[in-house]
Parts: structure tokens; C-alpha cells; sequence
């Protein structure tokens, strides 16, 4: 198996695929609303430029540019993942657990250039 590894490039852009952990629900986009406002609060925070974003019912795809001072890219999707189950949550929704017992979204990342 080969061993994980993250790309650390301060100012780089990488490009992310998030999907649902039950890829037959669509939760993106049934509560695209909460998060559209989750992603803009997330960039104010972390001052990272969305380059695109293609949001499906149960993926998505975002490519985003860093500051030249930030290469931990991975943070800004735990807050998003984070904020956006807990508004699910709120919502009433029931989220089954994923295998590392996470509930809602997860995540995949490569830096790109």
C-alpha cells in the first residue's frame, strides 16, 4: 500500500472532489442555500480564491488557489465538512456514519499546479 501524502505548496492550487458518504442522497443541492453562505464564510476566514466550483445532488469539484503564506488547504474543507453536517444536523436530516465515523461529506484533494 502506498503511503499517504499531502502536498504542502504555500500559495498553490489544488483541485478537490467531495462527495456524500451515501452517494444516493443529495443533500448538495437540496440544501444548496446553507452551503453556498458555509463556503463564502469559510473563503472570508481563510482567504482562499475559489478558481471554479461545480457543485452535483451528491459531489462536487472545486479547484482553489491558497494565499502565498497558506499551504494547508485541507483546513478549509474541515470547516466547510464541519459547518456544513452541523447545519444538516439542525436541519433534521439523518446522517449515517461513514467507516472512520465521520457523518455527512468527506473529502480528496491534489495540488494541481
Amino acid at each position: 500500500m502506498v503511503p499517504y501524502r499531502r502536498s504542502r505548496v504555500a500559495g498553490g492550487t489544488f483541485f478537490f472532489t467531495v462527495n456524500l458518504h451515501n452517494r444516493r442522497r443529495t443533500l448538495l443541492v437540496e440544501h444548496a442555500d446553507a452551503l453556498r453562505k458555509v463556503v463564502r464564510d469559510v473563503q472570508t476566514e481563510s482567504r482562499f480564491v475559489i478558481d471554479a466550483m461545480l457543485v452535483l445532488r451528491d459531489h462536487c469539484h472545486a479547484v482553489w488557489t491558497l494565499p502565498v503564506d497558506d499551504a494547508a488547504y485541507a483546513r478549509g474543507f474541515q470547516r466547510i465538512k464541519a459547518r456544513f453536517t452541523r447545519h444538516l444536523v439542525c436541519a433534521g436530516v439523518n446522517l449515517a456514519k461513514g467507516a472512520r465515523g465521520e457523518l455527512g461529506v468527506r473529502f480528496a484533494a491534489r495540488h494541481v499546479w
